[in-house]
């Protein structure tokens, strides 16, 4: 009977160790095979905020609120929280040298390589104020903060953002979106200004450097470093701003295209109007194209701006995002869920 008892507490004491261990090994994060779940169909509802096709020619695409889905061509495979993502919400994809797919999330940063997830948090604790210190191609969102991630191989470093003299305190640093130059340059939305680091010091462009009106309010939600050097600033609110050399213009003013009742705030603009532009991209013909959060698609050819509906849902005309795929096709996602291809004159669902 002594026997027995000692053997029950002996294994009771290995079965508790190993549940310590588990419980340690959720603890620090450590990458464990995924098991996702599978479909015919692309199945978000609540928006696609992000495309990607990566270097195997496999499709991502990150919803607002119901995680990844990735498509090989054949079916879709979806991840969220559950199979190992930071955040449900998806900011931005990308691809690193090594064929490793990183995920911004609302609330971190996720990789994915080879059926595993690596989750990497934000050290707002050890801000980094020297950006030349630190070095990496992988830019991310990093909360509403005042700051930008960067990717070094080995850590996430959090860098400061230095801010502009005439800082509004209504407005956030939260970054909004990411476009790098061809030489490298790297430019950085966020709500109230717009950054641009050369690889030695970080440049601000705020209200006054982008020549606002004092009625205007900077609310930058994209941003586009074209083939030509010219920089497109979407806004919610204000329209397109365009920099080209020294000229700092408001494009959809100069076209008019804001109705002159507009607040130049988050109000629901009027059709024919480019007021709320959440998504800037350019196509393999060098035509730049705006996704308005109420009025379409636009293309501008250099000389006419052309507006298109997408969306078989008027209810939901957003488009979040534009994406050009490795054979040059344009993507739009849209705040349906549905994406949509342009074949050259019009619009057909893809997924």
């Amino acid at each position: 009977m002594k026997l027995k008892l000692v053997y029950i507490l002996l294994v009771l004491t290995l079965n508790f160790s190993c549940i310590e261990k588990k419980s340690t090994e959720k603890e620090v994060k450590n990458p464990e095979l995924v098991i996702s779940l599978k479909a015919d169909t692309l199945k978000f509802t609540s928006g696609i905020r992000a495309i990607f096709q990566d270097s195997k020619g496999n499709y991502w695409f990150g919803s607002h609120k119901e995680g990844v889905s990735f498509y090989n061509g054949k079916s879709f495979e979806y991840f969220t929280t559950n199979e190992g993502l930071s955040d449900n919400q998806i900011r931005s994809i990308q691809e690193d040298k090594n064929g490793k797919i990183w995920f911004g999330t609302a609330k971190g940063i996720s990789a994915y390589d080879k059926g595993k997830f690596t989750t990497y948090s934000t050290n707002f604790n050890n801000p980094r104020y020297e950006w030349n210190e630190t070095n990496g191609d992988l830019w991310f969102y990093a909360g509403e903060e005042d700051g930008i991630n960067r990717f070094d191989g080995k850590n996430m470093n959090y860098l400061i953002f230095p801010k502009p003299k005439n800082e509004n305190l209504n407005n956030s640093y939260g970054v909004t979106d990411i476009s790098k130059e061809q030489d490298g340059k790297v430019w950085m939305a966020t709500y109230a200004a717009l950054f641009n680091y050369d690889g030695k010091m970080v440049n601000i462009f705020d209200n006054e450097k982008l020549n606002l009106k004092d009625n205007e309010l900077l609310h930058i939600r994209s941003v586009l470093a074209d083939s030509k050097g010219r920089i497109w600033i979407g806004n919610n609110g204000i329209g397109v701003l365009l920099m080209e050399g020294n000229s700092i213009i408001n494009f959809s003013e100069k076209n008019n295209l804001i109705d002159p009742t507009s607040t130049r705030r988050g109000d629901k603009s009027k059709p024919g109007t480019l007021e709320h532009v959440f998504a800037i991209e350019e196509d393999a013909e060098g035509n730049i194209w705006f996704g308005d959060r109420d009025t379409g698609a636009w293309k501008y050819d250099g000389k006419t701006l052309t507006n298109y509906s997408i969306s078989d849902k008027p209810s939901k005309p957003m488009i979040w995002t534009i994406y050009k795929d490795n054979k040059n096709n344009l993507l739009f996602g849209m705040a349906d869920g549905n994406i949509f291809k342009f074949n050259g004159k019009t619009f057909e669902k893809q997924f």
